[in-house]
């Protein structure tokens, strides 16, 4: 009788723990599914969180902002992230609604080409505000910024003035032609008037060209009506849109020969121009558009992640003549 009840209790110890094993065993296995299934929906919604990046320039009608614009779209694809690049059209009101877009789409970073720097503040701060990093592209821009990226303008205007005074042996007279009321023309402008300041060379004109083609073919042919032939020896334009302008209004007047161009950009229209044998363009102060701004994309991500930056980064220019055309990499 004692043998028989030894026997039952070591039977349902036994059973006991075979049931307590195979609780275990479906606890963790429900434990681990939870789990993986936790790993998967995190994967999966980082997945779905793809960062964005919007660009406003100026114009893309201009081929340097065309230039930004490829340049942003590579820096998307290298910090897996859409890009959205907009044209302001040179319009302040435009651009402070596509400020005002990115911001109600809640992109990530903000690269702002502003086309007034001044009066595009409110709209920087709004994105500011909405915790937007917003990095000012090739001119700067109030309103607080966290940083700029911009070609060294100042050097460009000087380079281009140093050239001036070398080609006309430091005596003659010139017109410029003035752009947007923008940090970049208005350095470009204070780097070649410093230039020539103590020489013999005298500004006859200048005038606003707004950066187009168009509006300088339009100022220029006003200053030849205003100047008699043999009274301009060079012209200075702010980019290579307005210096194609300004070719185009002299071939128009016939007084090709009687002055040369220099511009700022290095633009692929200029150089094309440049290389032609009867061409006045003689010279341009080159940028590098899309390594500007792939330079700020990055930036702006280092921002966005809490990461300390400059806030100024320029970068050099180069001057490319007629004479150095054959070696400019161009954009």
């Amino acid at each position: 009788m004692k043998n028989n009840s030894k026997k039952f209790m070591v039977f349902v110890l036994m059973l006991i723990l075979a049931l307590m094993t195979a609780c275990s065993g479906v606890s963790k296995s429900s434990s681990d599914g939870s789990s993986n299934s936790g790993s998967n929906d995190s994967s999966e919604s980082k997945e779905d969180e793809k960062l964005t990046i919007a660009l406003s320039v100026g114009t893309l009608a201009n081929p340097f902002f065309v230039a930004m614009g490829k340049g942003a779209e590579e820096a998307g694809k290298e910090l897996g992230a859409e890009v959205i690049v907009e044209s302001a059209e040179y319009d302040l009101a435009k651009q402070t609604s596509q400020i005002e877009n990115f911001i109600t789409q809640k992109v990530d970073v903000i690269l702002l080409n502003a086309v007034d720097t001044k009066g595009i503040a409110a709209a920087v701060l709004q994105a500011k505000e909405a915790g937007i990093p917003v990095i000012a592209v090739d001119v700067n821009a109030d309103g607080g910024v966290d940083a700029t990226v911009t070609s060294d303008n100042y050097q460009a205007g000087q380079l281009a003035g140093e050239y001036v005074i070398e080609q006309l042996g430091g005596k003659g007279n010139i017109a410029i032609i003035d752009g947007p009321p923008v940090s970049a023309v208005a350095d470009r402008i204070k780097g070649f008037e410093d230039a020539i300041k103590g020489s013999d060379i005298k500004v006859v004109a200048k005038q606003n060209g707004e950066g187009s083609r168009e509006k300088a073919l339009t100022v220029m042919e006003g200053i030849l009506q205003a100047n008699p032939s043999g009274t301009i020896n060079a012209v200075f334009a702010i980019n290579d849109p307005e210096a194609i302008g300004v070719e185009i209004a002299q071939e128009q007047a016939g007084r090709k020969d009687e002055f040369f161009i220099v511009g700022v950009d290095g633009a692929p229209e200029a150089t094309e121009a440049m290389a032609k044998e009867d061409s006045s363009i003689y010279a341009t102060s080159a940028q590098s558009p899309s390594e500007m701004v792939k330079m700020a994309a990055e930036i702006g991500m280092k921002v966005k992640n809490g990461e300390e930056v400059e806030d100024l980064i320029k970068v050099p220019v180069e001057l490319v003549t007629q004479d150095t055309l054959d070696s400019y990499k161009g954009w």
